[in-house]
């Protein structure tokens, strides 16, 4: 059992009771989902072995993208699709933070804000790109909701590859060496871009916030060729915000948790009495709908085929590109208490 999920189920009622104008739906539906996740509510799969005909049932994951005890198996297939998409050049870094100022805002009307997030950031690399003559460019863009004490802070990290697809010649063009674009004017007109965007949606208005950001920070960095970036984000994907590992005390007054210093990269803790770890930690559920990833340009799904013709000009012909294959869903296995052979997954049977 998910500690936190533990601590979630023994304070629930008192949660409710303490928070309950600060609890949207979307929270409450992820309450719901991780309570029930693994238990008689969600239903059961049934299990034989062929070795030695032993079968068993084990309660259902609920699924949700926000609870700690699911989606292992949706982080790895991501990372897999996403090393097929690699092209063997450099790749960068991209992030684009939200002011501190508006964090309020992010609070208020999530769904709306992230969204312009997304849209701004990809509008400005693609920009950039053709301001440079780069060509068709692709990227992915993940969003963090996040720092590393678990306080609010919105942010959207973009891989990159260095270099764009030139059509009219049908050739690839590489971008300058250890350069993408300059981070200081990507802030400038992320900072032009957001404001423009959010005076411009109906649902969204800064009449409310006192003090205008002066401090806008995009930040842009070379790493490498691209896996230790997707790694990296393959950690914080599909899993809760918090690792069970990292919650090294609770008790029913208070719940102390781990964390890396982002200035002194040494580990420090924080503690926060019960009620206010648990809502610190809902609060970066989602709004249902909302894509956290999104693959733009050469590397969105409906490019597979330019893509592929991008790897085969940048391959060298001494080498041996690797074939462009699906990943396999593998079917569900447990292994056998008995004879140690693996079970197959034999049905569902779903609570009524």
């Amino acid at each position: 059992m998910s500690t936190f999920i533990d601590l979630l189920r023994q304070h629930h009622q008192a949660l409710e009771t303490q928070y309950s104008v600060k609890l949207t739906p979307d929270m409450r539906h992820a309450i719901f989902a991780m309570l029930s996740c693994k238990t008689a509510q969600q239903g059961k799969s049934l299990w034989a072995c062929s070795s030695c005909e032993h079968h068993d049932s084990q309660a259902l994951s609920c699924g949700n993208r926000h609870c700690p005890q699911c989606q292992q198996s949706t982080t790895s297939t991501w990372l897999e699709r996403q090393k097929q998409k690699r092209l063997p050049v450099e790749y960068f870094m991209t992030t684009f933070t939200l002011p501190y100022e508006l964090r309020a805002l992010a609070r208020r009307r999530p769904k709306a804000l992230y969204q312009i997030m997304f849209s701004v950031s990809a509008s400005i690399l693609k920009d950039f790109a053709q301001y440079n003559n780069l060509g068709k460019i692709g990227f992915t863009s993940v969003l963090h909701t996040h720092n590393r004490k678990r306080d609010l802070h919105p942010h959207i990290h973009i891989i990159v590859p260095n270099g764009g697809y030139d059509a009219k010649r049908k050739q690839w063009k590489k971008g300058k060496s250890g350069y993408l674009f300059n981070a200081k004017t990507l802030a400038k007109v992320w900072r032009a871009r957001i404001f423009e965007a959010i005076n411009q949606h109906h649902d969204l208005s800064l009449k409310n916030i006192k003090i205008m950001p002066k401090k806008w920070v995009v930040d842009c960095r070379k790493v490498g060729y691209g896996l230790p970036a997707l790694k990296y984000l393959s950690r914080y994907l599909y899993r809760g915000v918090l690792a069970d590992k990292d919650i090294i005390h609770h008790d029913k007054d208070n719940v102390t948790f781990r964390y890396i210093d982002s200035t002194t990269k040494k580990t420090d803790t924080h503690t926060l009495p019960t009620l206010k770890f648990l809502l610190l930690i809902l609060r970066h559920v989602l709004p249902k709908g909302l894509q956290r990833v999104r693959d733009y340009g050469l590397l969105s799904s409906g490019a597979r085929k330019l893509r592929l013709l991008i790897q085969l000009l940048l391959t060298e012909f001494t080498h041996v590109l690797p074939p462009s294959i699906t990943p396999i869903k593998p079917k569900a296995t447990r292994v056998c208490p008995c004879c140690k052979h693996h079970m197959l997954c034999t049905g569902v049977i779903r609570a009524g």
